[in-house]
């Protein structure tokens, strides 16, 4: 069966995870990413993500050559970060890498920043001379200067070095990750949207009251959505009263056009 071709008339977007991880170690999930992101592009899908880690539980690509790879092969579809781990780089390098994206792909990004899964544990930070417990810090750190950064402007980073990066680029939507008290103000003071796992409507609706900017709208990812696509198409419509923008949908098994062409029957159902 080839892609389903819909038309783009659904207000909340819906995304899908290119094949580059797992969160079970014992079936990694490690596949064409260009052809996985042309059938996304050409099923309607509205973006495709790339998980992030440098020591996951599970074997995992890097995120920046994926959605390097992903951009290459693909004309309009959004291209995101699920999510950056900021805390992991150095704040410079990261806006090298995002602005460099931006113009790769004609201002398709989209990223997502988190502080990392507690499941990978902290081997990453050990491994990079990183303080784990530091994270959240640096996370702050990173994003109260990153949009100068990406955008060329000069600004202060890690141990008051003053850096402008060039060739700067357009500021892509930053999309802050968590549930807790901090992640939640961290969205408040820097974000323009908030991502979180597989939250009901109802609980989607408390978290962005906590956080209470309007302008801010939820990304979930991995909602329930079941199998019926008529079904889910209805539940999405109960995510967008509540405030979400998009869903991206959770891989299924190392089948990805199965998992894209059930996302765009969704999309069509709506």
């Amino acid at each position: 069966m080839g892609p389903v071709v819909v038309a783009p008339d659904m207000t909340v977007e819906i995304g899908v995870i290119l094949p580059t991880s797992t969160p079970d170690p014992a079936n990694p999930i490690v596949g064409d990413v260009r052809a996985s992101a042309r059938f996304a592009e050409e099923a309607g899908l509205d973006s495709v993500w790339s998980t992030d880690h440098l020591v996951a539980s599970a074997p995992m690509l890097d995120s920046t050559a994926v959605l390097a790879t992903a951009a290459a092969v693909t004309d309009r579809i959004k291209i995101g970060y699920n999510v950056l781990l900021l805390s992991l780089r150095p704040v410079a390098w990261a806006a090298k890498q995002v602005s460099t994206l931006q113009i790769l792909s004609g201002n398709r990004l989209v990223l997502g920043v988190g502080t990392g899964n507690p499941a990978h544990g902290d081997v990453a930070w050990r491994a990079s001379g990183l303080s784990y417990d530091d994270r959240g810090a640096r996370t702050d750190a990173a994003l109260a200067v990153l949009p100068d950064l990406i955008a060329g402007k000069t600004a202060v980073v890690e141990n008051g070095v003053e850096v402008a990066i060039a060739p700067g680029a357009a500021v892509p939507p930053i999309v802050v990750a968590g549930n807790g008290k901090r992640a939640l103000r961290r969205v408040a003071r820097f974000a323009d949207g908030w991502a979180s796992i597989g939250l009901s409507p109802s609980e989607v609706a408390a978290g962005l009251a906590e956080i209470g900017r309007p302008a801010v709208k939820a990304t979930i990812v991995a909602p329930a959505v079941g199998d019926d696509p008529k079904a889910a198409a209805e539940l999405l419509a109960q995510y967008e009263a509540a405030g979400v923008e998009r869903v991206i949908l959770a891989p299924t098994g190392a089948d990805f056009r199965r998992d894209y062409e059930f996302a765009a029957a969704i999309k069509a159902a709506s």
